[in-house]
This record gives C-alpha cells, sequence and structure tokens, in this order.
C-alpha cells in the first residue's frame, strides 16, 4: 500500500536524524517512489500526523495532496543539484481544513493499511452498552458463558453470502469486538429482516446462541440491531 521501496527510504533517511516538520520529510524523502498513492497512504495510517494540529491533520493533508508533491519534487530536486553547499529546506505551510474528519473513517483508513486501529476502536462510541454485556468475544472463546446465549456489541468485519438448501439468501460473517473476532451465522429470515445492516465495517448489537463444532467456537445470531 505504501509504494515499493519507499518505506526503506524512509528508513534509512531517518538514520540520519528524526524528521522535525513536514518540510523536512518531504524535502529528505528523496525516493522517486514517493508518489501521489504513497502519500496518500503514509497520511491515510497516521504516519504524518507528528506534523500536524488539531482532530483534522489528516484531513488537511489529503486536500493539499498536489501542494506537497509539487513542494517534494522541487525540494529534493534542489537538493540534488547543488550537493556541494548545505541546503536549508524551505518551508510548507499549507491551509487549514474545513472538513470534519469522522473517527470512523480514520479508523476504516488505519485497519485497512495497517490491519489494526490506532486512534480507538469503532465500538468506542458504544461504551456503555459494552459494559453492560457481561461478557466479551475473548471470553466466549476461552470458556463459553452459562446458557450459552449472549448479548454483546460487535463490529462486522467480514460478510460472505450463500444460498440455503431452500434458495434463500443467508450469511456468514466474522464479528469481533477488542478483545478479539468470532464467527457467526445469520439465517435466512433474520438476514432478509436485517440485509441492508449486515456489512463490513457496521456496528451492532446481536442476541446469539454460542455454538461449539468439533471443539471450534462460533455464534448463531437470533437477532441483531
Amino acid at each position: 500500500n505504501f509504494g515499493e521501496g519507499i518505506s526503506e527510504a524512509i528508513m534509512n533517511e531517518r538514520a540520519n536524524g528524526a524528521f522535525v516538520s513536514l518540510s523536512d520529510f518531504l524535502s529528505r524523502a528523496g525516493s522517486k517512489n514517493l508518489n501521489k498513492k504513497s502519500l496518500e497512504a503514509l497520511i491515510k495510517c497516521g504516519a504524518l500526523d507528528r506534523f500536524t494540529e488539531g482532530e483534522n491533520g489528516r484531513m488537511q493533508l489529503i486536500e493539499n495532496l498536489d501542494t506537497m508533491l509539487t513542494f517534494h519534487r522541487d525540494a529534493t530536486s534542489a537538493v540534488s543539484q547543488d550537493t556541494l553547499f548545505a541546503v536549508q529546506a524551505p518551508t510548507l505551510t499549507l491551509p487549514p481544513s474545513e472538513k470534519v474528519l469522522p473517527l470512523i473513517e480514520k479508523l476504516n483508513w488505519e485497519h485497512e493499511l495497517l490491519g489494526i486501529y490506532i486512534s480507538g476502536h469503532p465500538l468506542d462510541a458504544y461504551k456503555t452498552v459494552a459494559s453492560k454485556a457481561g461478557t466479551n468475544i475473548s471470553e466466549i472463546l476461552r470458556e463459553p458463558p452459562k446458557g450459552l446465549l449472549v448479548i454483546l456489541p460487535v463490529l462486522i468485519t467480514e460478510v460472505r453470502t450463500i444460498l440455503s438448501k431452500k434458495g434463500e439468501k443467508m450469511a456468514f460473517i466474522k464479528v469481533s469486538d477488542k478483545t478479539g473476532d468470532i464467527e457467526a451465522v445469520v439465517f435466512p429470515k433474520l438476514f432478509k429482516d436485517h440485509a441492508e445492516r449486515i456489512v463490513a465495517g457496521t456496528c451492532i448489537l446481536i442476541k446469539a446462541k454460542i455454538t461449539n463444532r468439533n471443539g471450534e467456537f462460533s455464534l448463531a445470531i437470533e437477532n441483531l440491531k
């Protein structure tokens, strides 16, 4: 996602000293692999957060991608043309962004690029509900609650739809919370009623039975909202 060679180039330059500003980073990241795609990935995963201020820092950088790339090309070209003298990096000032970046979008960027969440978790908005659940996925996998029925908030991370033997659509999904993930099944009637909600990236509250097949625990969802 970051582009071939760019990570190594950045780490090699870091050995010469930490990047102290956005201007310093763009002037010293001399790899020709720092293109629009790789720079956008660095911004979205939070790698350049330290060079911004406020909650809209990433959006500010995204909105000024072309300006940053032009600065990078000009700065690195100037350095390469005059290697006999110390060249002081010019200063780049970007206009602030007026667009608010939703936390869930920021988290989705992080998860897409890094496979983990850095700035929080999508379920953080439902802490009160989570505290009332009485269990979590890690506990379910380790020691299934008595009664084998649970109610808990989860994040849908994967969805695979199939047709039942009667030709009705149903889904096998993977759900997660801050402690782990588990497979779950949504049977035809429930899937028909909630198909628009059963998509990756959606937080839902589920009522489900814990099933154990050959030592593999999963959830059979009875209801959701």
